[in-house]
């Protein structure tokens, strides 16, 4: 499991904090959970947009799963809550999953805590990162 720095794009950073707080404003149910994002992006590195890496899961990236145990894929995207959608796979990274992933690079093994235990996914291909792409507002 990767232990250093992950990467968020100052333009990620500062949606992602303008969320939490409109979140807890609102009185999001899940409190936990934007916890646990907030710790993540307290140890992240913020680059600006141009110059994260196009291995790097950014917001809006397509990426591609594998569950070391199953040996099962999954691709997703990590979106904000309000473009969720479980039936397209689009996951928002204020849930479990959609944290693990944020800032973590192609080849890295992350843990992912399940209501049935820790789960390890690696993350084997980014198919589409909007900052790789060139697009900088998504």
């Amino acid at each position: 499991m990767l232990q250093g720095a992950i990467q968020v794009t100052s333009f990620d950073m500062n949606r992602l904090f303008a969320m939490i707080e409109q979140l807890r404003r609102n009185g999001f149910a899940e409190q936990g959970n934007l916890t646990r994002l907030e710790d993540e992006l307290a140890r992240c590195e913020e680059v600006e947009p141009q110059a994260v890496a196009a291995d790097v899961v950014t917001m809006n990236s397509r990426v591609l799963l594998s569950d070391q145990a199953s040996g099962q894929t999954l691709e997703c995207t990590l979106v904000f809550p309000s473009d969720a959608d479980a039936s397209a796979n689009r996951i928002s990274v204020v849930a479990p999953l959609g944290t693990a992933i944020l800032g973590y690079r192609v080849g890295d093994t992350i843990d992912w805590a399940m209501p049935g235990g820790v789960r390890q996914l690696k993350i084997l291909e980014i198919h589409y990162q909007p900052e790789a792409a060139g697009d900088f507002h998504l």
